[in-house]
Formats: C-alpha cells, sequence, structure tokens
C-alpha cells in the first residue's frame, strides 16, 4: 500500500491560484429526486487541500498548499454568484471536506450560511469520517435542505483498502445512515477502474455492486466517474500494470445498468472523459447521449460505430 509521503513524492506541480477567487464555477441543470429539471450553480472554491491523500486523487491540484484564509470563502462565494444566474440548488465543491475548519474556517460560516439563503438546496462534499454534529448544526441553519456529496469509490475488499482513503464499506454505510437519520441527503462518488482493478468486466460488475451498495446504504443519488491517470503516481501504476484507463463502452454499460435499477438518481461525469475514446466520429454524439441520460434519467438507444471504444 502506498502512503501520503510516496503519493506527494510523485505529484507534478499544482495550479497557481488566487485564494480570493474560485478556481472554476458553472450554471448547469440536474433532476431532482422527483425528476424535475432544477437550476444549480456549481462554485470550485480554493481552499486547503484534502487532508485525506486517496491514491488515485488529482484535485489537490486546484488547492492551497496551507489552511484557507479567513474570509476568502465568502470573497469567492461573492465573486461566483456576481457573475451566476439565479438558481435552485447551489454546490460548493472544494476539493476535500467542507466540514475540515482547516479547510472552511468556521468564522466564515455565518457569512456562508447567509449568501445561501436564497437556495431550496445545498450540495457540499465532506469525508464520510468527518460527517458529525457540525453538519447537523449547518444544516439546521440554511433555508433550504443540506446533501452531502462523499466518495465511497468502491466496495472491493481488496481495492478499497489501497486507495489510501482510510475508508471501510461500514464506515461509509454509517455515515450514510447518521446523515438520513437527520435528514440530510446524501450523494456518492464512485470509480469505475480504480486502481488494482484491472479485469474489464470485473471493473463493471464492481462499479454496479457498488452503486447497488450505495443505494441500499441510503443514498439517493450517485454518481460514476471515469478513473484517470494525472496525479504522479497514477502513471507509475500503469505502467506496472496496476491501473488501466475505461473504455467509453464500459461507462455506458455501468451507467445504464445502474439507471435500469431505478433506485435513485444516477449520473455520469462528463468532464473530460474525452481520453475514454479514441474514435473521433462517434465520441461527441455518445457524450451527448450520456448527458442526455443524465438530465433525464432514462437510457437511450446507443450511438451505433464501428470502433472499440
Amino acid at each position: 500500500m502506498h502512503d501520503n509521503q510516496e503519493i506527494e513524492k510523485l505529484r507534478p506541480r499544482r495550479n497557481a491560484l488566487n485564494s480570493d477567487i474560485p478556481y472554476h464555477f458553472l450554471h448547469e441543470e440536474e433532476p431532482d429526486a422527483n425528476g424535475v429539471l432544477q437550476k444549480v450553480n456549481t462554485i470550485f472554491l480554493t481552499g486547503k487541500e484534502c487532508s485525506f491523500k486517496c491514491l488515485m486523487c488529482d484535485l489537490w491540484k486546484n488547492t492551497l498548499t496551507g489552511h484557507t484564509p479567513s474570509g476568502a470563502i465568502l470573497k469567492q462565494i461573492d465573486y461566483a454568484l456576481e457573475r451566476l444566474p439565479k438558481a435552485d440548488v447551489i454546490k460548493l465543491y472544494n476539493n476535500g471536506n467542507f466540514f475540515d475548519p482547516k479547510a472552511i474556517p468556521l468564522a466564515d460560516y455565518p457569512g456562508i450560511i447567509e449568501r445561501l439563503q436564497p437556495y431550496k438546496k445545498v450540495i457540499v462534499e465532506n469525508h464520510p469520517k468527518l460527517c458529525g454534529t457540525n453538519c447537523l448544526e449547518f444544516k439546521d441553519q440554511l433555508n433550504g435542505t443540506l446533501e452531502i456529496a462523499m466518495g465511497l469509490e468502491t466496495i472491493h475488499p481488496e481495492v478499497l483498502p489501497q486507495l489510501n482513503k482510510q475508508l471501510t464499506a461500514a464506515d461509509f454505510k454509517q455515515a450514510a445512515s447518521f446523515l438520513r437519520i437527520n435528514h440530510i441527503d446524501v450523494r456518492v462518488f464512485i470509480l469505475l477502474n480504480p486502481p488494482y482493478l484491472t479485469n474489464p468486466r470485473e471493473n463493471i460488475e464492481w462499479a454496479i455492486r457498488t452503486v447497488q451498495f450505495a443505494f441500499e446504504s441510503g443514498t439517493q443519488c450517485c454518481s460514476i466517474i471515469a478513473t484517470r491517470s494525472g496525479n504522479g503516481i497514477m502513471e507509475m501504476l500503469q505502467q506496472q500494470g496496476h491501473y488501466t484507463a475505461p473504455t467509453l463502452d464500459a461507462l455506458e454499460e455501468v451507467f445504464e445498468t445502474a439507471l435500469l435499477l431505478k433506485q435513485g438518481r444516477v449520473f455520469v461525469d462528463t468532464w473530460n472523459i474525452d481520453f475514454l475514446s479514441s474514435c473521433p466520429q462517434c465520441f461527441q454524439a455518445r457524450k451527448e447521449r450520456l448527458e442526455a441520460m443524465n438530465l433525464h434519467q432514462q437510457v437511450y438507444q446507443r450511438i451505433n460505430c464501428n470502433c472499440n471504444d
């Protein structure tokens, strides 16, 4: 198993960021639990790197090396909201844990709460082991409901321990149960082709099994992410034969199967998935199909192409 020191040693440089400006923000649509499309403002906050250095993670590239300065998060939210239209839902993603006070300073909470009052739902991300009473206190001050997105990644009993996530499937289930009992919605991130799972068929099967486990644990929404290289150690694992990139075919199969379970909403992350395909003729149409399935939660007919992606 690779530890924090090994993972950090192989990293390329992180991006240069301004702590007063979010590194990205966007306006999108997403169906709610009733299938009604909601307008969503997503702000990718610039803050302290996550304390959990997961083997496959490359999100640290857009984080700070030290604690998030007090007041910076408020400036970032203001900067983004001044440039975004009105929306029903807001996602505050900080490449780590919203309820880590070194990432989101406690002194900023009142100002954050004030800025979130117009929204019917607030979605933040957090590690399952950091879900406690601080989540409940934050939820109680919101005008709308709270949803917490957590990374489960995989329930494969040999793979999950090697991801350096410091998490078990039981930990996730306990956190999800705690949140649901306290009327907080749960979203989960699931990996297709995590490192150390290299058989194509097994990757598909374990992704689907992880989706099923997440729903059985009380999750309302699953987001499937194609594991990519780019953080240093993943390139090494790929060279060693411990990581293989997923295919677009595999992502489509997992998404279709998960949607047909009809146990909750399922999305696939279509950001930067061009590495899944080498076919310029069908890729764009296939990506648009996935995006349409995200919006409408229906399986649409596959795009016909002679390629093997």
